[in-house]
């Protein structure tokens, strides 16, 4: 039998992580066990790409709790690292789309995580 998979690390970027903490328990076990799987390669049931990001390399968890539509937004675009780049509470009335300034936040933050990991990679 072979080795179990290595499980990469999560790293959190900008105020994802106390963004997340604040989310209630049932929802941060959903998140917990979804990085979990994205930590050893695998992808969570409830684990969506995001539109926009070309490809499924930035996945979104979405779910519910108490009337309340929550988010947490990583990457699995780099090899070695699993990065959070946000979780947040969609307040867009807009049906299911992902309001504008909640994508542009994602994307710089796409950007910090990428020139993170390329700077360990040195």
């Amino acid at each position: 039998m072979g080795e179990p998979p290595k499980r990469k690390p999560v790293r959190f970027v900008g105020g994802s992580q106390s963004d997340l903490q604040r989310f209630p328990k049932k929802v941060t076990l959903v998140v917990g066990t979804a990085l979990t799987a994205a930590q050893l390669g695998g992808k969570h049931k409830d684990a969506k790409p995001m539109k926009g990001f070309g490809g499924a390399s930035v996945v979104e968890i979405v779910d519910d709790f108490d009337g309340d539509t929550l988010r947490t937004v990583y990457t699995v675009r780099f090899a070695d690292v699993v990065y959070v780049l946000h979780a947040f509470q969609k307040k867009s009335k807009k049906g299911i789309e992902t309001p504008k300034s909640d994508l542009d936040l994602i994307k710089q933050r796409l950007k910090v995580a990428e020139q993170d990991y390329k700077s360990g990679k040195k």
